[in-house]
Formats: C-alpha cells, sequence, structure tokens
C-alpha cells in the first residue's frame, strides 16, 4: 500500500471525527483505535477508501442478510425511485405498503393479520408496548406494568429501554424509565453440569410463572427475545419455554410481545424464531432484516381482536396516535419486498442450515480451550463466550476490554468480527461462501488466542 493510497483513509478520517459523533463509542477510543472509513460495498465484502477489504461478519450490526449491494435489491429500489420516494401515510397510501403488509401476514405464524409501520426496532418496540397498554384501557381494564427477562435487550429510545435488562445501557438513565417486573431469563449458559437445555429452560419458567400468577391483573404484557437475546451475549435458549410462556399468558389474559428484530427473517433456522415453538405472539416486532440491510424500516404484527379494539368512532377517542414522519416510506418497502422475494427465489432456509453445520464443524474444537466457556449456536448465530476460569465460568473483567483485541486482529487481516464485551460471534450474510467461512473461523480462532494470553 502507497502513502496516497493510505492518505485517502486518512482524509476521511480527520474529516469525520471533526463533525462525526458514532453510536456505541466511546470517542476518545478513536485516538489509538482506527476509525475504518468504507467507500463501497460488494457481497460479504466491505472495501475501504485505501482499497483494504473486510469481511462483513456480522452483517453490518445484523441487518444485511443477502450481502452488499445485492443486485435484485438494488435494482428494486431504482425503479421505486423514479416512480414515488416518499408520501404521508395518514389518509394516503401506496402500493409497497399494502403489499408488505400482506407478504408479512402471508409469512408470519397465523393470527398476525394487521401490520402497523414504523422506521426502526426501538420505535417498533415502542408501538408494541403502547398498542397493548391502550388495547387494556380501551377495555376499561387499568393495567400498567409489563414482564421482561434479565439480561434482555429491546432497544434504546426510553420505552425500548425500560424493559430492557443489559445494565451497560440502563443503569444510566434508570431516573427516566418505567419499571418492568423481571423474570429470569432461560439463558441456558447458565445451566447445571447435567442439564440439557430443554430442562433448564422448563425450570427457569417456574419463576416466571409465580410472577404472571401473583401479578395478572396488572400485567399488559410479557416482552421477550424469541431463542436468543442478542444484545446480551448471543445467550440462547430451548423452544419449550415460548411453548410455556404462550401457555400462561393465554390462561392469564396477558399479552405476548416477541422482539423478533434481530432474530427474524432466517436468522434462528427458520423464517421467524417463535415458529420453533409452534406458537403465535400477540405483537411480533420486526425490523432490521426486514429490508436486507438497505433502509430503516419495522413492523409490528398483532391480531384482529387487537385491532378491533381500536376501531371506533372518532369521539371515543380509542385510536392509537402513534406516527414517525417516514412510516411506510416506499423505498424501504420496495427494499423490504425485493427481500422477501430474494427468499423465494431458492432454499434460503436450507443453505443457512447446511453453513451453520458448517461453522460448527470448524469450532466446535474450541469448546475445550481452558479460557473457553462455551460455544452455542442457534440456527446462523454462533457465539463462543471467552473466560477467566473454565471450571467456574467466571469471565474476565470487562475493563481488559479483551474481546476488542480480537475486532483489532480481525480488522488487520481483513474480517470485520465485532465481539460483545468477551463473546465473540458470527451472524455473517447468508450469502458466505465455505471459503470465506474457514477465513472467518481461522481469523477469530487466532484472535482468541491473542486475547486470553
Amino acid at each position: 500500500m502507497n502513502a496516497n493510497t493510505d492518505n485517502a483513509n486518512a482524509a476521511w478520517i480527520q474529516r469525520d471525527l471533526e463533525r462525526l459523533w458514532h453510536p456505541c463509542t466511546q470517542m476518545q477510543d478513536h485516538e489509538w483505535l482506527p476509525l475504518v472509513p468504507i467507500r463501497r460495498g460488494r457481497g460479504m465484502w466491505l472495501e475501504d477508501f485505501s482499497g483494504n477489504r473486510y469481511l462483513d461478519c456480522i452483517s453490518s450490526w445484523w441487518v444485511n442478510l443477502f450481502g452488499h449491494c445485492h443486485p435484485h435489491i438494488n435494482n428494486a429500489i431504482k425503479q421505486q425511485l423514479d416512480e414515488l420516494e416518499h408520501v404521508i401515510l395518514a389518509g394516503f397510501s401506496h402500493a409497497p405498503a399494502t403489499c408488505v403488509a400482506e407478504q408479512l401476514v402471508e409469512i408470519t405464524p397465523d393470527g398476525l393479520d394487521r401490520v402497523f409501520l414504523a422506521d426502526n426496532g426501538s420505535s417498533a418496540v415502542e408501538v408494541a408496548l403502547k398498542m397493548s397498554f391502550q388495547y387494556w384501557k380501551n377495555l376499561g381494564q387499568s393495567r400498567t406494568r409489563f414482564v421482561t427477562l434479565s439480561n434482555s435487550y429491546h432497544g434504546e429510545t426510553l420505552g425500548a429501554l425500560a424493559v430492557g435488562d443489559v445494565g451497560l445501557y440502563r443503569e444510566i438513565y434508570s431516573p427516566l424509565l418505567l419499571q418492568p417486573m423481571v423474570a429470569p431469563s432461560p439463558d441456558c449458559y447458565d445451566r447445571n453440569p447435567d442439564e440439557d437445555w430443554e430442562t433448564h429452560s422448563r425450570r427457569q419458567f417456574a419463576a416466571m410463572a409465580e410472577l404472571l400468577q401473583e401479578n395478572a391483573d396488572d400485567i399488559c404484557a410479557v416482552i421477550v427475545e424469541p431463542l436468543v437475546q442478542c444484545a446480551g451475549g448471543m445467550r440462547m435458549y430451548h423452544p419449550i419455554y415460548l411453548q410455556l410462556l404462550r401457555e400462561i399468558c393465554d390462561e392469564l389474559s396477558i399479552h405476548l410481545i416477541a422482539d423478533e428484530i434481530a432474530v427474524g427473517f432466517g436468522r434462528t433456522g427458520t423464517m421467524f424464531a417463535c415458529q420453533q415453538a409452534d406458537i403465535s405472539p400477540d405483537f411480533m416486532c420486526l425490523s432490521k432484516g426486514l429490508t436486507g440491510g438497505y433502509l430503516p424500516l419495522s413492523a409490528v404484527m398483532t391480531s384482529e381482536t387487537i385491532y378491533q379494539a381500536f376501531y371506533a368512532e372518532y369521539t371515543s377517542m380509542k385510536g392509537f396516535l402513534h406516527s414517525h414522519s417516514y412510516t411506510g416510506n416506499p423505498l424501504a418497502c420496495t427494499a423490504a419486498l425485493a427481500t422477501m422475494e430474494v427468499f423465494s427465489q431458492s432454499d434460503v432456509l436450507g443453505r443457512n442450515r447446511r453453513i451453520a453445520e458448517l461453522i460448527m464443524s470448524q469450532i466446535s474444537d474450541l469448546a475445550d480451550h481452558p479460557h473457553v466457556g462455551e460455544i452455542r449456536q442457534t440456527g446462523m448465530i454462533t457465539a463462543i463466550e471467552l473466560v477467566a476460569d473454565k471450571a467456574s465460568k467466571s469471565p474476565y473483567p470487562w475493563q481488559e476490554r479483551r474481546g476488542l483485541r480480537v475486532y483489532q486482529h480481525g480488522l488487520k487481516n481483513s474480517v470485520l468480527l465485532r465481539p460483545l464485551g468477551n463473546v465473540i460471534y458470527f451472524m455473517p450474510p447468508y450469502i458466505i461462501s465455505d471459503d470465506e467461512i474457514s477465513l472467518m473461523v481461522k481469523t477469530a480462532r487466532e484472535g482468541i488466542e491473542l486475547a486470553v494470553k
């Protein structure tokens, strides 16, 4: 790499750091941690202004399903751009929004027949919480509480943050937040040595059942991330927990909100994680992969029964007064339609299962490493938990930032890995090749060895 090429990156980095404030970033880190300015993306690869390439092993924050600049999605957006870029969705409509709603009803679990569009995952959670609360209010019931799982994450706007339980995100804002009731997570990392995932998840459900039974009249809804608590460290649990939760919510007339923002659209091995438990939630929140990583869009799926509780004469004041300026943006809806068409053009889920098996076959032996507490996998999500002590699963002090060492090693070797603390994970686009899997795993292995020295 020559000096002129290096200067291409340097110029953009300087301009960026003089003005931009990046998300989830201690900006002072960039005094020593290189910022990577990206010029273009193609398939699995990102390229910076100096010509360096990076294998995108985290789908650019879990959104990019079919690679960067996918020809089919690109063409669909280009065609829509010449027709309609945006229009208000209150009192007006357009074909892409209508078609997205129809398609989502067709592919989501039975009973989710109404679609409310918003523009990001946190907003979808806000919508579901407000809908659930107002549903009970419209029926004349005063319910104000929500139930969440320990170690859960549902977004970073105040309502979504309130029903999360990851201290890193929540604690500083706690004076501003609603206080949910928190049930122990069914996270199987904490299971006893002689327990399988199902036994542990069943046992953990007892505390949830007790909490719901004692407080049913005050509870609007339970909100969960089905099967994988992603931002909480890719912690995973058995589908039986969802089955039991659905049963008791039905018994006690409590809503079930499934936050499938990160796990939907094929990430867990089925189109939606709830399908592995054969359940339909009362609300399903969707975003991230919905548009294939192209544009902000989210959807809240719900039932006709809930919709009808808001459908009334104007003076009843039962309407759902929630809006976003870019609700149902035609370009974003077109990206979503094109993404769903890619699913229909080939056996994406079948290929994903083969990829997941290949990833695990190449990394599974690391389970015996003295500083690996667990390797776990659900569909296209694979996580490696680094620990200071294997026997006790004692974590490394967070201040040591050992996962960051893996990230830095990855960038030096053309691989984008962004660990969650000391959890190294793979969540690649579905188009990853066998050779790219080998590069991803090899680089992660090397980074882990450096990190635990």
